[in-house]
């Protein structure tokens, strides 16, 4: 009798959940594991909304070409402003139909069709053990000797190819001069931001490409306070991760309220602590104070999508060039 009423239960669990509406969000690998922001935000929009929500970890435009108007997805979250235009040319988005006003940001927000739920500023991170004298310019950190620095690469890596349009911005038709200028530093090159930040962490690399936020998880979680990001005196690159709805979804209803929920005060205090970020919506006298008590550099270097994808191929092709010789 007890084992007919537990498989019973199971059933009726099962056929609770089987009626409730899914809303299917394609998210980064990273934004779905058990340290990333993803079961954080999944619990707390299903308190409310009544319904599953479902991630879908990979690759986001490959997959989104691919697909077509036939995508699952209803959202999409973990874009970012270099790669916006590859996905608004799928015409597969809709207006997000929030207030831009609500955001707090280094620049004016006036996209409708992206939204930005968290943001950062592209930095080298250091070890203060092994660096007494951060530079303050990329010109220092490629005078500097006996130090290496491990990047990522532009064609697999986000923060890679924010790196190598940042200093594109700034040196124009000498970036790859400068790229020649900081090859003898650079120990090696990752596919990807997460082996590139292990080889910094076991020792093996004095400084890595990382944002100026990352700090923020060693000071809390190992109360390590070593870990300092340099901070550039001509600025930084300003880095925004985007949400944004399906044309086609076939839940708007949830869709739109997923949209609202990115803007609340409950999602956006989930940010710092799990995706090691600043909350967009939050003014800074909000922000943790772990967060708000980070050096934060003057300026803000920000490329429309026009601009980065103008940009993209010969600014990659600069780093190769200087990298391979």
């Amino acid at each position: 009798m007890r084992y007919f009423i537990f498989l019973t239960g199971v059933f009726m669990a099962t056929l609770v959940s089987a009626n409730k509406p899914v809303l299917t969000i394609y998210a980064p690998d990273y934004f779905v594991s058990e340290w990333g922001p993803g079961p954080s935000i999944e619990e707390a929009f299903e308190k409310n909304c009544a319904c599953d929500l479902k991630f879908s970890a990979g690759d986001l435009i490959p997959r989104l070409i691919l697909e077509g108007s036939s995508t699952e997805a209803d959202i999409v979250i973990g874009l970012n402003t270099d790669v916006t235009k590859k996905a608004r040319e799928t015409d597969l988005f809709a207006p997000h139909r929030q207030d831009n006003q609500a955001l707090f940001l280094p620049i004016k927000w006036t996209d409708n069709t992206f939204l930005p739920f968290n943001w950062s500023y592209v930095s080298f991170v250091y070890d203060e053990t092994k660096i007494s004298q951060p530079p303050s310019s990329f010109d220092e950190l490629a005078d500097m000797e006996n130090v290496k620095i491990v990047i990522q690469d532009p064609r697999s890596s986000i923060s890679g190819l924010a790196l190598v349009l940042w200093v594109k911005e700034i040196y124009g038709d000498k970036a790859e001069a400068y790229w020649s200028k900081l090859a003898p530093n650079i120990l090696t090159v990752t596919k990807g931001w997460s082996e590139a930040y292990g080889l910094f962490t076991s020792g093996e690399a004095d400084m890595v490409l990382s944002f100026n936020t990352s700090p923020a998880y060693h000071i809390a979680v190992e109360e390590d306070k070593t870990k300092k990001a340099a901070i550039f005196e001509e600025g930084h690159y300003a880095y925004f991760e985007l949400v944004g709805k399906l044309r086609n979804t076939d839940q708007p209803e949830l869709a739109n309220k997923f949209m609202q929920f990115v803007l609340s005060a409950e999602f956006q205090s989930l940010i710092p602590f799990t995706n090691w970020s600043y909350p967009a919506a939050q003014d800074r006298s909000e922000w943790p104070e772990v967060f708000s008590k980070l050096p934060y550099p003057e300026k803000a270097y920000f490329l429309n999508e026009d601009r980065a994808d103008d940009m993209r191929t010969k600014a990659i092709e600069e780093w190769r060039a200087a990298l391979s010789q």
